[in-house]
């Protein structure tokens, strides 16, 4: 499964079910898509007319609903990965091993690997982001804890069963790459700073301190966008998407990505006992976590800031090279992710000055 990526524009970070008209920029494009679905429509009794807009994200990837022709069919979802930017075929890969693990995720029912179409079985539309602000607004803690929990099961589950010996390596090289994005797009592109030798000196050494706690870590299957954007609410576990890019790498990762994640937040104790909870149940599936909770906490944090980096990056790009602005506005929320750990230990401190003059004190004291 070690197949070509396609260049990773974000973390896989889809926007809500829409009704929004379909629009073509590519005409032979649109054109190889009708004919694809016509056929697929033929075989698998669909209503063409039904196709609408379902989501996309901050990749080039778009997805549509479909519905079956019969009165009361089920609904399924299609793919639009155009090639050469997307490469479908780690999507159908990483699908398998999760219905391997046991685990909800959308089946492939068509595909086209070489024009980038799927067709896929459908999840809802109940997105864990939506149902988790939903239960907090009301006060509902239990459904809050229940959904995250689960969640968390779920994961323990990816990582259990889930053979990761044919998934690419989340390597130094790669790690790396994504901690390069802040200094380019964040630091130069976003605030128009230049550092000095002494302050590149301080991020590298940061940067060797991350990557070392990552690659000294057992490795497991990572999603590598393990969140409540990219889950579903259904029975009897969370259904899970954006997957296409999972790797085999650090054991804190996903974990990390699901407490600290890019669209809500928790109070740190919260964190924690979440964070207790997915530790034991890992040590009785046998997992390979640190002995000591401290130290897996440890490592969560020095991973989840080697994330928050990256994701500040990628969301300064989206902004720049993109068009894609909206995902600023959350900056002030990684800021603050990322500041909170710097400060807390040893060697990186220097990290910590580095980002201050970036934050927006007065923004990113509403995350803490």
């Amino acid at each position: 499964m070690n197949y070509p990526r396609g260049p990773r524009t974000c973390c896989a970070l889809s926007t809500p079910i829409s009704t929004s008209p379909i629009t073509w920029h590519d005409e032979p494009r649109r054109a190889a898509f009708e004919r694809w679905l016509a056929d697929v429509a033929t075989r698998r009794g669909l209503a063409p007319q039904s196709l609408r807009s379902a989501s996309s994200d901050a990749s080039f990837r778009r997805y549509f609903r479909i519905d079956s022709s019969g009165a009361g069919g089920a609904s399924f979802i299609v793919m639009d990965a155009p090639p050469p930017q997307e490469d479908v075929r780690p999507f159908i890969a990483v699908a398998r091993l999760l219905h391997d693990a046991g685990l909800q995720a959308p089946q492939v029912l068509e595909q086209d690997v070489a024009q980038g179409f799927l067709l896929l079985t459908d999840l809802g539309s109940r997105l864990y982001l939506n149902e988790l602000n939903e239960a907090r607004a009301r006060g509902d803690t239990k459904q809050v804890d229940a959904l995250m929990r689960s969640a968390l099961s779920a994961l323990v589950q990816w990582q259990s069963r889930a053979d990761a010996s044919g998934l690419p390596p989340y390597d130094e090289a790669l790690l790396k790459r994504e901690l390069a994005l802040f200094p380019d797009w964040c630091v130069t592109r976003e605030f128009g700073l230049a550092w000095n030798d002494a302050q590149q000196q301080q991020w590298n050494a940061a940067c060797d301190l991350l990557v070392r706690s990552a690659l000294t870590q057992p490795s497991v299957a990572v999603h590598r966008d393990f969140m409540p954007r990219n889950l579903m609410v259904t029975e009897p576990g969370p259904g899970i998407l954006d997957f296409q890019d999972a790797v085999r790498g650090p054991i804190s990762y996903d974990v990390a990505s699901m407490l600290r994640d890019a669209f809500i937040s928790w109070d740190e104790e919260q964190e924690i006992d979440w964070a207790v909870r997915y530790w034991e149940a890992a040590r009785q599936a046998g997992l390979p976590v640190a002995a000591d909770f401290g130290e897996f906490w440890r490592q969560l944090e020095w991973m989840g800031l080697q994330r928050h980096l990256k994701v500040l990056g990628i969301f300064c790009r989206l902004k720049h090279r993109d068009g894609k602005p909206k995902y600023s506005e959350d900056l002030p929320r990684f800021f603050a992710y990322a500041h909170k750990v710097a400060t807390r230990y040893n060697g990186l401190g220097a990290l910590a000055r580095l980002l201050e003059p970036l934050m927006g004190t007065d923004r990113v004291d509403a995350f803490y």
